[in-house]
């Protein structure tokens, strides 16, 4: 697939891009069906929400399916998907690699029991020597406000902030001063299963918990550039996979 002018355009300037009806169907439902086992059976490694919000509830309620792409040859499949390399060639002008050391999660908000994410920069905990790095976003199902959809600040990307406007997470300050402006100019789009989110690793974005009955299960991937290199004996510096364009 191939980009138009239009397109790369609006992700450059705000920093994601919303591509409707991208994923196979077919291939999402397989997903889905897996990615439902290993919920069901808590299947290591996860992230819970007692365990993020450090609550010391005993209770176990999945945030996440972490190191998704050996679990399953589906998972592979799509961290592989051929159509996307030259979307993501264009993107990073530079040859892609899929990053196993960050996101490599599948993403839930379970029914009443998730907990907001806050406004964040996924930049704030990796280690490269440069920013050039895209993540993937894949709705599973129906994604909307209620439900904890993401919700993105165009050209955040770009911004510089001062150390003041994060707390010591280097979560965004809802109620700081200069971020109350800003955070009123965030913007989403309602995404359908098959539909993808691409956006650059320093753009601010958040997700509200779930306030329905339903789960929403999303699958999400990270890729750099060839020349962007981890830093040396950090977390970012792990298993990486060049993905040649097909």
């Amino acid at each position: 697939m191939k980009l138009t002018s239009s397109q790369i355009k609006q992700f450059n300037t705000d920093g994601f891009l919303v591509l409707k009806n991208f994923a196979d169907l077919e291939l999402c439902e397989e997903i889905l069906a897996k990615v439902e086992e290993h919920l069901k059976e808590k299947v290591s490694p996860i992230e819970s929400e007692q365990e993020y919000l450090q609550n010391g509830d005993t209770k176990v309620t999945v945030r996440r399916l972490r190191q998704v792409f050996e679990r399953e040859g589906v998972f592979k499949t799509w961290m592989t998907y051929p159509k996307i390399r030259g979307v993501l060639k264009t993107l990073l002008n530079d040859t892609p690699v899929l990053v196993l050391a960050h996101h490599n999660s599948i993403m839930t908000k379970m029914p009443q029991e998730s907990s907001r994410t806050s406004w964040h920069q996924d930049a704030r905990y990796w280690h490269y020597e440069n920013d050039n790095l895209i993540s993937i976003w894949l709705a599973l199902d129906e994604e909307y406000l209620e439900n904890g959809l993401l919700e993105f600040i165009p050209g955040s990307h770009k911004m510089r902030f001062e150390k003041e406007q994060f707390d010591a997470q280097s979560n965004f300050i809802d109620e700081h001063p200069k971020n109350k402006e800003l955070i009123q100019t965030r913007v989403h789009t309602n995404l359908s299963r098959g539909d993808i989110v691409l956006f650059h690793c320093k753009t601010l974005h958040h997700a509200n918990k779930n306030t329905t009955d339903k789960p929403k299960i999303s699958f999400v991937y990270t890729t750099k550039g060839l020349h962007t290199n981890p830093i040396k004996n950090t977390r970012s510096d792990f298993e990486e996979i060049v993905l040649e364009e097909k």
